[in-house]
């Protein structure tokens, strides 16, 4: 009871009137959030992939953004509102950005996580990616990052 089915959350890409809901659930979500411009920068830069996802009030339940070029892509920004966690949003946003780096030939997809983030490491693995190695204080408080990777081949 309680959770919500998948069939409920609409992905679609992002557009600029998401922005407000996307910055805020970003500085909800990380000590060392990204500001609005970086989000507007990445709708126009090429090579992106935006998405939100929204619940069935039509409220951000969340977002991913990446990049691709030629046959890599890198997932820049991940986050699920408090009250679509643990309901399979992430899954789902990570899945279309898959099948979306198969569409268009990408063999490697990489990302980074804090080290001390070990319920989003074991997410990533059960996704299929590995630990490769790690950035210290990759993050502007000084914590290191795992980089992690998977290959879509």
């Amino acid at each position: 009871m309680g959770e919500m089915q998948l069939s409920e959350i609409t992905i679609r890409a992002v557009q600029l009137e998401d922005l407000d809901s996307v910055t805020s659930l970003e500085r909800l979500s990380f000590p060392a959030p990204w500001r609005r411009e970086f989000f507007e920068g990445e709708l126009r830069a090429p090579g992106r992939l935006c998405l939100v996802a929204l619940d069935s009030s039509a409220h951000l339940a969340g977002y991913v953004f990446a990049m691709h070029l030629f046959d890599e892509m890198h997932i820049n920004k991940i986050a699920v509102s408090p009250e679509s966690q643990r309901q399979g949003v992430a899954t789902t946003l990570m899945e279309r950005c898959i099948a979306f780096g198969k569409e268009h030939e990408v063999t490697m997809m990489t990302l980074e996580v804090r080290e001390s983030n070990r319920a989003a490491q074991r997410f990533y693995k059960s996704l299929r990616f590995k630990p490769v190695y790690s950035r210290p204080h990759y993050y502007p408080d000084g914590e290191g990052a795992i980089v992690m990777s998977a290959r879509l081949t």
